[in-house]
């Protein structure tokens, strides 16, 4: 490459850079690059030097004067702001653009002009080099997120994703396909949606939308996402989730890889026993249908780099829901049965949680359910005063009815209470509100009148209650365990004389199972009395060890 430098006569050391008309001449080609310049080379009263001649391919074209610079005036470039503009305008018009992954390269150099750092273009990166387009350098990105959908779409990572929802089941979407013709679909139609999510261009199908009833009354609204929709979004969730989880507080415990409820309660316990007898129990309303897109996928932004993976969400955001046969727009919320939406609500509510760090606040929050506690009423309030405007930034509102501050004895937190035992030991004990939801699920599993066997009431009541104990075992009421242990029997006895029916039958089934005969022929008379031979003559010969060979799990263990 050959550098030639222009000066007209008497003008100086051609090194200055003011007036300057350099060549760069490379194989034949000539590229020129003019400086600053004064009016006099524009009018071109001037000419070159002759010892200079040097071939040109184009006509130079006459470069126009800004009055601002020649008076050392600030100019105002296309696209920059004008000092007078309100602080923060660019910010957020920026930080929308990404949020509706609509950001382009040139709204990426737009902003860092406008934060002061113009991008840096290296002459190296202006010529093509290997056969490869020439590229530029926009200053420093959010670090390893620029190609996460290559991750995603990675074999790996969709064989576990697939693992996980053929584990997990669940209903069929607005489609009908069940996740046992989820692989069939994926053999034939797989590259097809592995070019559209590369591409960006993937849309997801409606949600499908089924009410069920909560257990303080009413019904919570879930949106079961197609079996397709379940596995791209899974295959999401583990490429983001290792990202994400390590910059959430320490304080969250919902839907987070080696963290539980029964953690964020012991938790919990260890704050009251420290002396903070009071809790600020926040409630919010409706969450999950009240998520605000644009400052979630504001969050996002900040996280993501790639604008593929941050439509697909906005578009997993903002897919219908479908009700009778009709599709609903919807521009709020996330729907609950997906498996990201438990991510984007630690992802939204993260904000507030490192608040409270920094004000050196004891809480405990799991998803959507967060308790503040405090040593004094006084200092509730104040701290709900605060929440209530931390949650209204990110459009969020208070349930004013279920929350407020109050003695931790007389509040639950995920269906567990507390309670003074001898001494004043603080102790667990499953909540009055819980134990009236298992009751409820139990009197209708064993129904009399379902028209089933009783093993498959035995089957159903057997999943049941094992989940339940899971959960619920670290409550310290063993007397309470065992009368409902008590009181699930007499229910199950209770089928047994019903399906029995006739004095015949009844007389012969005890006799059959070692009654005397007259234990017998007095149960068979009186056959038609369940609940009265279910708690007298009948335990005698359906006993605590027949149940257990039905396969009936104890709760007082």
């Amino acid at each position: 490459m050959e550098v030639r430098v222009l000066r007209e006569p008497g003008r100086g050391d051609p090194s200055e850079a003011q007036g300057a008309d350099c060549e760069v001449v490379a194989e034949g080609s000539v590229e020129r690059i003019r400086g600053l310049t004064n009016r006099n080379r524009i009018r071109g009263a001037h000419g070159r030097a002759s010892g200079h001649v040097t071939a040109k391919l184009s006509r130079p074209r006459a470069v126009s004067v800004n009055p601002a610079v020649v008076r050392r005036r600030p100019v105002i470039l296309p696209g920059e702001i004008s000092p007078r503009a309100r602080k923060g305008d660019a910010a957020r018009a920026a930080e929308r653009e990404v949020s509706r992954g609509r950001s382009s390269r040139a709204a990426v150099r737009r902003r860092a002009e406008r934060g002061g750092e113009r991008p840096t273009v290296t002459l190296e990166g202006a010529m093509p080099q290997n056969g490869e387009a020439p590229t530029a350098s926009c200053g420093a990105g959010r670090s390893g997120t620029s190609r996460l959908m290559e991750e995603v779409v990675e074999r790996e990572n969709l064989k576990a994703a697939l693992r996980r929802v053929r584990q997990n089941q669940g209903s069929p979407g607005i489609d009908g396909m069940t996740t046992e013709e989820l692989v069939p679909y994926l053999r034939e139609n797989w590259v097809r949606v592995r070019e559209q999510l590369l591409a960006g261009t993937y849309r997801p199908q409606a949600v499908k939308r089924q009410e069920i009833p909560k257990r303080g009354g009413g019904t919570r609204v879930l949106g079961i996402p197609t079996a397709l929709d379940r596995f791209i979004q899974q295959a999401v969730l583990q490429v983001l989730q290792p990202r994400f989880d390590p910059t959430f507080s320490e304080h969250s415990y919902g839907f987070r890889p080696g963290r539980s409820a029964q953690q964020a309660i012991a938790q919990a316990q260890r704050y009251i026993e420290e002396g903070r007898r009071g809790v600020v129990d926040v409630d919010l309303e409706k969450f999950f249908d009240r998520v605000n897109h644009d400052v979630l996928m504001g969050r996002l932004a900040k996280r993501i780099e790639d604008k593929r993976v941050l439509r697909l969400i906005r578009r997993y955001l903002e897919s219908g829901v479908m009700a009778h046969g009709v599709v609903i727009e919807r521009h709020e919320g996330t729907p609950q049965g997906g498996p990201l939406s438990p991510l984007l609500a630690n992802v939204l509510l993260d904000e507030v949680d490192k608040e409270l760090e920094k004000r050196g606040h004891a809480f405990v929050r799991y998803a959507d359910d967060c308790n503040v506690y405090v040593r004094s009423r006084k200092a509730g309030e104040r701290v709900l005063v605060f929440l209530r405007k931390k949650y209204g930034d990110l459009r969020l509102r208070i349930n004013e009815e279920k929350s407020g501050v109050a003695r931790v004895i007389t509040r639950e937190f995920l269906g567990i209470a507390f309670w003074r035992g001898a001494g004043g030991k603080l102790r667990r004990r499953v909540a009055d509100r819980a134990l009236e939801a298992m009751k409820d699920r139990v009197r209708e599993i064993t129904g009399r009148s379902r028209g089933r066997s009783v093993r498959q009431v035995v089957e159903e009541l057997s999943r049941y209650l094992t989940g339940w104990h899971a959960y619920f075992r670290m409550a310290e009421t063993p007397e309470i365990f065992r009368s409902l242990d008590e009181w699930i029997r007499h229910r199950l006895r209770q089928i047994h004389l019903k399906h029995w029916k006739t004095a015949k039958r009844a007389h012969a089934e005890f006799r059959a199972r070692g009654a005397s005969e007259e234990l017998a022929r007095r149960a068979g008379v009186r056959c038609q009395r369940w609940w009265y031979h279910s708690t007298h003559a009948v335990h005698v010969v359906l006993t605590k060890a027949y149940f257990d060979g039905l396969g009936v799990p104890r709760l007082a263990t």
